[in-house]
């Protein structure tokens, strides 16, 4: 469990918009490697693909995204709207946060706008308990057993609201002015959803939806750009701030 990072996010582009600065940052600044996973291929993420051709497209445009700034991408293969907290989708984050050993773990806030994110987060949570346990999945094969609990991060929730509208604030942020372009050139590799977004989201130009979001986040703090992020501090998990002190930590002003 080396400098490592794992992002564990539902669907291709989340990654890039809830937290791409941040993993940039680490592989140009800091020389960690980082691998960024969708749980879903979104099967579902489109108007005008069918689910096995769009689930193909939204690969590859992971993978580039990903391969843009030197990252690994993965998909655990489960479907769009069907993300649930059991056995397969435990056991498959499981066995891939043995195989990639993250110090640092990322995924989306508990509550946000979609159960597909939320599922996620739970997921998520559960695999970075469950990976240094032994006796989970003894009899399954794979990689050995984590050495300890890796730190569990939340990125922001989706416009920084809980399902009801309610504000989360981060615990801290992180500035990624001197990466936002770069960061919005992973985003813009995922071409296929700028029909879904507009037809289904009633949103067009997300990559400037991103900029805006991390623009509003940085203003929150002082700076250009930012992304917020909360840790995971319950009972076993790692208690010291390893990302933020790494990257370095902005207060809500």
């Amino acid at each position: 469990m080396a400098n490592v990072l794992l992002s564990v996010l539902a669907h291709p582009d989340d990654a890039e918009f809830l937290c791409g600065g941040a993993l940039i940052r680490l592989i140009r600044e800091k020389n960690w490697q980082v691998h960024i996973a969708s749980m879903t291929a979104g099967d579902c993420g489109s108007a005008v693909h069918g689910p096995e051709e769009i689930s193909r497209i939204r690969r590859q445009e992971g993978a580039k995204a990903a391969t843009l700034v030197g990252a690994t991408y993965h998909c655990l293969e489960e479907h769009d709207l069907r993300v649930f907290y059991n056995e397969r989708a435990l056991e498959k984050v499981t066995k891939l946060l043995r195989q990639v050993r993250p110090s640092v773990v990322i995924t989306h806030s508990p509550s946000d706008y979609m159960p597909d994110h939320e599922m996620t987060s739970y997921v998520a949570r559960a695999a970075a308990f469950a990976a240094p346990a032994p006796n989970f999945l003894r009899d399954r094969g794979g990689p050995p057993p984590l050495d300890r609990i890796p730190h569990l991060y939340y990125a922001d929730a989706v416009e920084g609201k809980d399902p009801l509208g309610r504000e989360i604030v981060p615990e801290f942020y992180v500035d990624i002015s001197d990466v936002i372009e770069t960061k919005a050139e992973m985003l813009a590799c995922h071409a296929s959803q700028r029909d879904w977004l507009r037809k289904h989201h009633g949103m067009d130009h997300y990559v400037e939806s991103m900029r805006d979001w991390s623009a509003q986040q940085g203003r929150h703090c002082g700076v250009s750009f930012a992304e917020g992020f909360r840790q995971h501090l319950g009972h076993s998990y790692p208690q010291d701030n390893l990302l933020g002190s790494v990257l370095g930590t902005l207060a809500r002003k």
